[in-house]
């Protein structure tokens, strides 16, 4: 088949223009299935691979001739950043066409949007809040914007799909069916998906076969890599050489560094800088993190396209999407990535032009970093990543879209509002009884109220003032932060996690601490400066670790495998790491537990979910224990009836009440919604998101817990 004689004779001329010598492997196989077929498309294919051109190109071809009459495509991105690079992209491809495109988000101007508004054309650029705000201010509108549109392109789609915000968009899809003329195609576009069952459930839960997935692995390129080790001084500091390192690496690169925090980003942008201006060079490296401003932010980016020269831009996630800055030699990654999703994203930042390599450079500074980064990259090898999940019981988006559909009808009986949740796929699953109890504790606490005449609801005093907050568009939380103080002097910001208790040691403002009390109620840590050198409990953000990735760790440490990528230093830590469990000729079937004369170390390696799981379940039997770190390890304090509790793990038939019993206060997560809610729903989602014990039990019942004494 012939696929450029598909297209229409525009775009033909523009391929010629943009002396394209062929289409890239994605590209074929998209094309003649939007030109020739009614499906709904995922178009999974590594990064630079021609994704969006492979949408947009027959796209344009089919609407050519009446976008200029009506809105005909929806654009929805995850990031403002990605809908203004991705503006000037396809204006591009829009040259001598007479299609208009549009950008909806807080930064484009009131007047701007007006002209949509008044008179929709073309195509519209849009985050799902954005949409979410033309629900609540702009509802007459909404017909007029939406009737037309036959295209909905979602990009960076498995940023969505098993997320809050996933919820939110498949939710705001639902309701925007109600204002289209026909049922638009929907063409999602992704790097990093694997579980095509559930996302074509998610495009379209009705009709999962009518969803087409196209797979394709752009162009073979060669990747190069390689994991070097810089141990963490004492005092928690990295070593200068980590830096010298790095700044030799970027002398004659344009890469791409990432961090995985905020205060790393600063640490590294100073330090190299300062190494730059001391050989005489320009300050060429440049933070990128979401406590910059944008326009700064913007700046950099914009440097980066830019530079003829080498720069680097140091970056926690926020450049993990696929912001443009330019053409990027070299990606480097100090300490592990969480997931494997995240390293395969961040890889695919570099060598985006044709026959140009993919080049990594892993940086480990602790021990567990070390371990992780092998087990990540190995995986990523393999070609594994984590499986896309459900947002299981979205009881705290569906609180938050009773509201925005009662502004949006402005009145709506409670079995029209019901009727109205149920349409919406992600909600069906929802019992109606619990969606009446919610309804009825909205009426109680006047978010909602009933008129007395017509019986209709509408949007109550305590509603109005939640959805009037400028914080209501958006459903996903602001990252939860303790401010952490050292006597009087406020030291800076530390990321909630379970490792933050007292007696752990953390790294802030290049010293280390150690946690002398957590006061939850004001969100503040309190510390001492650290008398005893034990490393910080190292952790690379929020985010859930899949049990393969654990298991993988367990996996290197028992064996006797090499890895030529990883360095001399690595090889040597990674040696150390592995003897106690060649001592012991640990299996993979089989968990340690090292017995101190005061205290135990349980090391499940199951995943988060599963390890928080075991450490409420262990806490429940009345040991005296403590999360200790992010990898999971589990200390308890030395008693005489250790085996006889463990094997309380095995006997007990748990409920979800016997982990309710023992969670604090401060470890019942809860996100922007859910404090609303009533209590039975808090649990419901609490347990469906932080813990597992049906998966809890299957794990401890397929490995044998090995006890090590180590008593000195």
């Amino acid at each position: 088949m012939n696929t450029f004689a598909l297209l229409s004779e525009k775009i033909q001329r523009k391929i010629w223009e943009m002396h394209w010598e062929s289409f890239t492997p994605v590209q074929n196989k998209t094309i003649p299935l939007i030109m020739n077929t009614e499906k709904h498309l995922i178009i999974s294919s590594g990064t630079a691979s021609g994704k969006t051109e492979a949408a947009f190109l027959p796209i344009l071809s089919k609407i050519e001739n009446n976008a200029s009459h009506s809105l005909k495509v929806i654009y929805i991105s995850p990031l403002k950043a990605l809908i203004n690079n991705q503006f000037e992209r396809i204006i591009d491809l829009c040259t001598d066409m007479d299609i208009l495109i549009h950008r909806w988000h807080g930064d484009v101007s009131a007047s701007k949007k007006k002209k949509i508004t008044d008179d929709p054309k073309g195509i519209l650029q849009i985050t799902p809040e954005s949409i979410e705000s033309l629900f609540i201010n702009r509802t007459r509108f909404l017909k007029s914007i939406f009737a037309n549109v036959e295209y909905i392109i979602i990009d960076e789609i498995h940023s969505f799909i098993g997320t809050k915000r996933g919820v939110h968009l498949r939710s705001l899809l639902d309701r925007l069916s109600f204002y289209f003329s026909v049922e638009p195609r929907l063409i999602g576009l992704s790097a990093t998906i694997n579980n095509f069952n559930e996302v074509k459930k998610w495009i379209s839960s009705d009709s999962p076969s009518s969803v087409e997935i196209i797979e394709s692995t752009g162009y073979d390129k060669k990747t190069l890599y390689s994991l070097m080790y810089f141990a963490t001084e004492k005092g928690g500091k990295a070593p200068i050489e980590l830096y010298k390192d790095i700044r030799e690496l970027t002398k004659r690169f344009k890469a791409i560094i990432f961090a995985n925090s905020r205060a790393e980003v600063e640490e590294l942008t100073h330090v190299l800088n300062r190494l730059a201006v001391r050989e005489g060079k320009e300050e060429g490296y440049f933070p990128h993190h979401s406590s910059i401003d944008k326009k700064i932010r913007e700046y950099v980016e914009k440097q980066m396209v830019q530079s003829r020269s080498p720069k680097s831009i140091i970056s926690t996630s926020t450049l993990e999407l696929g912001i443009d800055i330019g053409d990027v030699d070299l990606v480097i990654q100090v300490d592990n990535t969480i997931t494997v999703s995240s390293l395969k994203q961040r890889l695919g930042r570099s060598g985006r032009k044709k026959g140009k390599e993919q080049i990594l450079q892993l940086y480990a500074t602790k021990d567990d970093s070390l371990l992780q980064s092998i087990a990540v990259m190995e995986l990523n090898l393999e070609g594994w990543i984590e499986p896309v999940k459900n947002y299981e019981k979205p009881f705290d988006i569906a609180f938050h879209q009773i509201i925005s559909m009662c502004a949006e009808a402005n009145g709506l009986s409670i079995n029209e509002l019901i009727n109205k949740l149920n349409h919406i796929s992600v909600f069906q699953f929802i019992e109606h009884n619990l969606i009446q109890k919610m309804i009825m504790k909205m009426l109680d606490e006047d978010i909602l109220e009933q008129l007395s005449d017509t019986k209709e609801i509408i949007v109550g005093i305590a509603g109005e003032k939640i959805l009037r907050s400028k914080e209501f568009y958006a459903v996903f939380d602001s990252p939860d932060e303790f401010s952490v103080y050292h006597k009087s002097k406020r030291i800076g910001l530390l990321d909630k996690n379970p490792s933050i208790q007292s007696g752990n040691n953390i790294i802030l403002a290049g010293k280390l601490w150690t946690i002398d009390a957590v006061d939850y109620v004001k969100n503040k840590v309190y510390v001492v400066v650290a008398v005893n050198a034990e490393p910080p409990a190292f952790s690379s953000g929020n985010a859930n670790v899949h049990f393969r990735i654990h298991e993988k760790m367990l996996q290197i440490l028992c064996s006797h495998e090499t890895f030529e990528y990883v360095s001399e230093e690595g090889v040597v830590s990674l040696n150390d790491l592995r003897q106690p469990y060649h001592y012991i000729n640990l299996s993979l079937d089989e968990r340690p537990m090292w017995v101190d004369k005061y205290e135990v170390i349980f090391e499940p390696f199951a995943g988060t979910i599963i390890n928080q799981t075991l450490y409420w379940m262990l806490k429940a039997t009345g040991l005296d224990i403590k999360l200790k770190d992010s990898v999971g390890r589990i200390t308890i304090h030395q008693t005489p009836r250790l085996k006889e509790k463990i094997n309380e793990l095995y006997n007990r038939d748990w409920k979800s009440e016997d982990i309710f019993n023992v969670i604090l206060e401060h470890e019942y997560i809860k996100s922007k919604f859910t404090t609303y809610l009533p209590e039975e729903l808090k649990k419901e989602m609490f347990a469906a998101h932080n813990f597992d014990l049906k998966g809890a039990m299957k794990f401890l019942n397929q490995i044998e817990i090995k006890y090590i004494d180590i008593k000195v």
